[in-house]
């Protein structure tokens, strides 16, 4: 009793602050412009969350400048003895700063998984198991095959583990979301933390940028190909990385419907790839407890997205709002963009940048071609 007491007493001491406060604020304010301007042409294309994450990205700034504070100029004036105020301003900034760090990354973290949750009432099962039964062991065979040749492709090129299995994760299943999803899937030290977030945002901004890229040009080289408007819908849906590239691709095509079924139907094998992932790393690159023993970052939230699927699927009730409960989804998968954009580390993006846009390049030119060899042969 006295240890759950101590436990509910440390929660307590990080999420009632004011800067767990304000760093909310500024996510869901982040998050609804997202949602407002994912319904202009332009914007669709990158989709809410993808806008929250840069409004997360390029508030920092200002944050910085008028809420934390300049701290390494008070800590520089309190060093030189300019005067007592510095020191105690130099403390305060330091806090301040400190804790807009712990908020953000406490929000990211957990709404994630709430979102990732809540994601689930999007796929209506008994349309994929009839109308997508013909998708499913397609989307498995290009998630496999996407993720394995975008994880190799981006290791040759001297991309680092984590960063490269979240790029191929992204890349081969539902861009942001499942680079979201299976970042629960990497347990890492406390230390690397900071390194992991990096990565996060890093994979993110990659598959946000080749979907967009990618998504432009199917939907203008798609005409000439002389397939047929399901053809394409199935070539949009298996190769566009965010769900809002392939329902506008699909629009374009006259195919919306197919397109969505078979982009849901990769969506679906998020819950697996994040199984496999978690045994994968473990046994890769195990971290191990104070006990000695192996532990396996089991991402359990995944049962959540399974139990909401079903109950969005079968519940009546539940299934008449499923519309709302997956606008709530996007809304706090947008605060948690948001929130993990606030924690940006530029330089680490820069460093590493060229390998990995090159690698999910590559990686999505062999993918587009695989979805529509498919889409000929099978539709």
């Amino acid at each position: 009793m006295a240890s759950m007491r101590e436990f509910q007493k440390k929660w307590a001491q990080r999420v009632f602050t004011v800067d767990m406060l304000f760093v909310a604020v500024v996510a869901l304010v982040a998050s609804l412009i997202g949602a407002w301007l994912k319904q202009y042409p332009v914007f669709s294309l990158f989709g809410a969350l993808i806008i929250a994450l840069l409004i997360g990205m390029l508030v920092q700034f200002p944050i910085r400048r008028w809420y934390v504070g300049t701290a390494d100029d008070a800590a520089a004036n309190a060093k030189s003895g300019a005067s007592a105020g510095a020191a105690v301003a130099a403390r305060t900034s330091q806090q301040r700063r400190a804790g807009v760090k712990d908020a953000a990354g406490l929000i990211s973290n957990k709404l994630l998984r709430l979102g990732i949750i809540l994601l689930g009432f999007k796929l209506n099962l008994t349309v994929l198991f009839t109308q997508g039964i013909k998708c499913l062991p397609i989307a498995a065979l290009v998630v496999t095959f996407t993720i394995v040749v975008t994880y190799a492709i981006a290791r040759r090129l001297g991309v680092d583990p984590m960063l490269a299995i979240l790029v191929a994760g992204g890349t081969g299943i539902c861009g942001a979301a499942a680079v979201m999803g299976l970042s629960g899937s990497i347990r890492v030290p406390e230390e690397r933390e900071t390194e992991k977030a990096d990565d996060v945002t890093m994979a993110v901004a990659t598959v946000a940028i080749m979907g967009t890229v990618f998504a432009l040009a199917e939907i203008a080289l798609g005409p000439l190909t002389g397939m047929s408007h399901t053809q394409l819908g199935i070539t949009a849906g298996a190769s566009l990385h965010e769900i809002a590239h392939a329902v506008a691709a699909g629009a374009a095509f006259g195919a919306v419907d197919i397109a969505a079924i078979m982009k849901l139907s990769r969506v679906l094998m998020l819950v697996f790839a994040a199984v496999i992932i978690a045994i994968w790393w473990d046994k890769r690159h195990s971290q191990v407890a104070g006990d000695g023993r192996r532990v396996v970052a089991f991402p359990w939230f995944m049962l959540g997205f399974i139990a909401a699927s079903v109950i969005g699927t079968f519940v009546p009730f539940v299934a008449a709002i499923t519309a709302q409960l997956v606008n709530v989804a996007y809304i706090v998968l947008g605060m948690a963009m948001a929130a993990l954009g606030l924690t940006v580390n530029f330089k680490a993006i820069v460093a590493q940048g060229r390998r990995v846009f090159l690698a999910s390049f590559l990686a999505s030119i062999l993918l587009m071609f695989l979805a529509a060899g498919i889409a000929i042969l099978f539709f």
